[in-house]
């Protein structure tokens, strides 16, 4: 903020002496003498010495006197006034008027003009007390001399708050005067009957006084025509504010009242409008003669002689520190409540995002977006490939710019000795360090390594915080986060905390998917001891393939398995367990066990599959399954099988013959296994089969409801395309082919279930 100085460069100051004086007179004398000129216009008199100095503060919004000192009450003479009036009705009260008598109610008048934050710098109008009537040219009359007067006085007022210096906030917030007030003084001259005089020094120095101690408001008055603008008069309430006797700011430039933390641009911007002669409203931070700083409102406006020349700036000045104290505390809470604010939903966001992270790189590369840029510009996730901390491996990054990521490898420029001595410490004793302020210059980060101090230059680090991933403990890991130049900075204990809890939340992310990784890893084993190894069947060619739905565990309820008989026939079976986790993939590997064991025994396929379905429910082996089985029986000489099947609830499977004749196996149906109590037993009912003859070059395909039942789809639609697929293959295609071919074109987009898919083919006979 601008010491009023800086606003021209200090030089030696005017005498003291009748600066003021010199001032006064010579504004006045002017202005007299230009009106005097004007022959419609009679010459202005002399200022009475005795004269009363009216004053009136004015809502600039509301356009109300809010405030008149008794001087301007007692204008309105018997007839009384009530505080506020409006600008117009106390013109009336009052009857002021022009030099010609002309009524001066209007917002052209100096009133109205000052009401509309306009600044007057003197201009005279006419006072009309009881008993004066104008006569039938508009001039005042005046009466017998006792009772009636007319008396001309000079008006001079600014706004103390520039409506358009609301954009800038400082004042508005500090002052809370909303659009702002302005004030107006009226200075009486002499009466319509009084002469000139002499003794204009005495008079003129008296309607001073009177002028700048009619309020408590602090007044100055300087002198743009001595050189650096210097003091030419302070009222006693500046001395009361600042703290400076008269004598000791007198011929000197008000920019003693600054000191070093002074906002220089609003000081720069008072210096701009003294320069361009303009009104202004500012709020600095000024400095008292004790030392003491205080918030002062001030509002200067330039004082133009009748000819338009600058003669004086008269500046009001107001301490405002307990205003803008409460605001500076009202934004510090405001900014304190939405950090808080930002810090939750921030810490919300990373909870859930982490918590659905399937796998330890995810979740590092969820908490690395998450991050920036919303705390850091630059973050990498390093982790520990031995307890010491001495390997690690760089699982994610992420930056502000593109352009930056790539910076960031494995051993990146973020591995200063500074960072890297902290992380070993991080590391040793898990808890988060901040390094404050980075070295700019890379060469003494890398000194010698001329290509990393180059990187580690483009990067622009500023300050850096290593973060210890802690899992149930034990330090998994490593975070580092910096902030870049010229928009990063500097970072605090509070960012440090805040970095904490989210490495917490994303150091438990990591240990759980590390545990969910290796229980998948299990069952990963477990699935494929399940899954068998397709036999190599005389006369038949076989294919199969299983694929793991997109939110499962690598492992589920879907599998399928081929039987060679000792009697020559082939079973074949393809089922589906509800459920995708380890619990699914073991009741699969038992329900396949015993479907193996029951067809090995010769039974016919409906048999087979009531009795799954008792042991299913005599020992809560699933919840429920799906399954079709089906029987090659024994091949004759031309290599032709009958087959038998029987479905419990499973996606019917699709015969194509050698003629290119696609069949659905949908004959018969019956429920999931374990889904109708009593089904199959002794009573109850029991599941037909169909059988159908297989010529050579027949093939026969199963599949799982992951190919059919898919979210957002028709069911329908899918076995169609499914269907259509099969019949436009080539009458021999072999059956990986066929199975390669089925799951190019119908696989869905995301794979939500598993799916399980076989093929049999008969050959002929060689």
């Amino acid at each position: 903020m601008t010491r009023y100085s800086d606003l021209g460069p200090a030089g030696p100051a005017g005498p003291p002496g009748d600066a003021v004086d010199r001032a006064v007179d010579q504004a006045v004398a002017t202005s007299v003498q230009s009106l005097g000129e004007q022959p419609s216009t009679p010459a202005m008199p002399h200022v009475r010495g005795g004269a009363q100095v009216a004053v009136l503060m004015i809502d600039i919004e509301d356009r109300r006197i809010v405030y008149a000192n008794t001087t301007a009450l007692e204008l309105a003479g018997e007839r009384p006034v009530r505080l506020p009036i409006g600008v117009r009705e106390w013109s009336e009260a009052v009857r002021l008027t022009d030099l010609d008598g002309r009524p001066h109610t209007g917002e052209s008048s100096p009133l109205g003009r000052i009401a509309a934050g306009e600044a007057v710098s003197g201009e005279p109008v006419a006072l009309h007390g009881p008993g004066l009537m104008p006569d039938r040219d508009g001039r005042p009359v005046p009466g017998d001399g006792a009772t009636a007067s007319s008396t001309l006085v000079w008006v001079t007022g600014f706004a103390l708050a520039d409506p358009n210096e609301q954009a800038r906030g400082t004042f508005a917030q500090a002052s809370g005067t909303g659009p702002g007030r302005a004030l107006a003084v009226l200075l009486p001259l002499a009466d319509s009957q009084a002469g000139s005089g002499d003794g204009d020094r005495d008079r003129l120095g008296f309607l001073r006084d009177r002028a700048v101690l009619a309020t408590e408001m602090s007044f100055t008055i300087s002198d743009p025509k001595t050189e650096d603008d210097p003091l030419a008069w302070v009222n006693p309430s500046f001395e009361r504010l600042t703290g400076y006797p008269l004598d000791e700011v007198v011929g000197r430039n008000c920019r003693f009242l600054q000191g070093p933390n002074t906002d220089r641009s609003a000081v720069r911007r008072v210096r701009e409008a003294l320069n361009d002669r303009r009104p202004i409203t500012e709020v600095l931070l000024n400095y008292r003669r004790d030392g003491t700083a205080f918030w002062n409102q001030v509002s200067i406006s330039p004082v133009h002689d009748g000819d338009g020349e600058l003669v004086n700036f008269v500046g009001v000045q107001s301490d405002v520190t307990e205003r803008v104290v409460v605001e500076q505390e009202r934004r510090a809470a405001l900014a304190d409540a939405e950090a808080a604010r930002a810090q939750l939903r921030l810490l919300a966001e990373a909870t859930t995002q982490m918590t659905s992270a399937l796998d330890v790189a995810d979740a590092c590369r969820r908490f690395a977006r998450i991050v920036v840029p919303e705390l850091a510009d630059l973050c990498t996730v390093d982790l520990l490939d031995t307890p010491d901390g001495a390997a690690r491996e760089r699982l994610a990054v992420a930056a502000r710019d593109d352009e930056d990521e790539a910076l960031l490898s494995r051993s990146g420029p973020l591995r200063t000795s500074r960072i890297e001595q902290q992380a070993e410490v991080a590391v040793r004793t898990g808890k988060p360090y901040l390094v404050q302020e980075l070295p700019e210059d890379g060469a003494e980060v890398y000194p010698d390594d001329p290509a990393a101090a180059e990187t580690y230059e483009r990067l622009r680090l500023r300050s850096a915080m290593v973060v210890p991933l802690l899992g149930r403990g034990r330090v998994l890991g490593l975070v580092t986060l910096s902030t870049q130049f010229p928009y990063g900075r500097r970072w605090t204990q509070r960012d440090l905390h805040l970095a904490s809890d989210l490495a917490g939340r994303a150091g438990l992310a990591v240990d759980n998917a590390r545990l969910y990784e290796v229980e998948r890893a299990a069952a990963a084993t477990l699935q494929h001891s399940l899954l068998p190894a397709l036999p190599t069947v005389p006369g038949m060619r076989v294919a199969a393939r299983y694929l793991v739905g997109a939110d499962g565990n690598q492992v589920g309820g879907d599998w399928y398995d081929v039987l060679p008989m000792p009697d020559g026939s082939v079973g074949a079976a393809v089922g589906d367990v509800v459920g995708h986790d380890l619990s699914a993939a073991a009741a699969m590997g038992q329900l396949r066990g015993v479907l193996r064991s029951y067809a090995w025994g010769g039974d016919a396929p409906g048999s087979v599959l009531d009795r799954c379905d008792q042991l299913v429910q005599g020992l809560d082996i699933a919840a429920m399954a799906t399954a079709v089985y089906a029987r090659f029986g024994p091949a004759g000489p031309d290599g032709a099988r009958t087959l038998t099947y029987a479905n419990a609830g499973h996606p019917a499977p699709l015969l194509r013959d050698p003629q290119g004749r696609l069949h659905r196996l949908d004959a018969h149906h019956s429920p999931m296994l374990g889904a109708v109590p009593e089904f199959g037993r002794a009573g109850g009912a029991h599941r037909d089969e169909a059988s159908t003859p297989c010529t050579a070059g027949s093939l026969l395909v199963f599949y799982t409801d992951g190919l059919t039942d898919i979210i957002g789809e028709d069911a329908d639609a899918r076995t169609e395309l499914i269907e259509r697929t099969l019949a436009g293959l080539p009458s021999d295609a072999d059956p990986e082919r066929v199975v390669e071919r089925l799951l190019e074109v119908c696989l869905p987009e995301r794979l939500d279930d598993d799916i399980a898919l076989l093929a049999v083919r008969l050959d002929r006979p060689a």
